[in-house]
């Protein structure tokens, strides 16, 4: 089946998607950063890397209101650096 074209027009700024952009870079590099610390030694215990997950927690930011919970796993880096 084809996928449909939609012509809806997105109503997030473009300013808004950088710093969504902004976001995943920087959790991507404190991930990478992490991930070779723990490589080295440095971090001690278990080290659950989030890459290749940082859209699905700045996505939640994006969506969340004022007052919202969250609850997190094992791989929680993102979520800390996307709460701010």
């Amino acid at each position: 089946m084809a996928a449909r074209k939609t012509t809806a027009k997105s109503n997030t700024s473009k300013d808004d998607l950088l710093a969504y952009y902004r976001d995943m870079l920087l959790i991507r590099r404190f991930e990478e950063k992490a991930g070779q610390l723990y490589g080295m030694g440095l971090i001690g215990g278990f080290c659950h890397l989030y890459i290749g997950q940082e859209a699905v927690v700045v996505g939640l930011e994006a969506a969340a209101e004022e007052g919202d919970k969250r609850i997190t796993s094992y791989r929680d880096h993102g979520h800390m650096l996307a709460c701010g």
